[in-house]
């Protein structure tokens, strides 16, 4: 069997370390956590669904 091709940091597109999996630096590693911690990943979300919390009340 042939084995896989390094997988690629998300962030930069070099290969993966296994320290760092998925990335490849502690740095690209921080910059995925700072989108996710200032809001420009986002998970998308209908407004008509109705909330966890209105779902238990029923």
């Amino acid at each position: 069997m042939a084995a896989e091709p390094p997988k690629k940091c998300p962030i930069c597109g070099k290969p993966a370390l296994e320290a760092f999996k998925p990335f490849c630096s502690k740095r690209c590693a921080d910059i995925d956590l700072n989108r996710w911690l200032s809001g420009t990943y986002v998970i998308p979300a209908r407004d008509d669904e109705p909330a966890a919390d209105d779902e238990d009340q029923a």
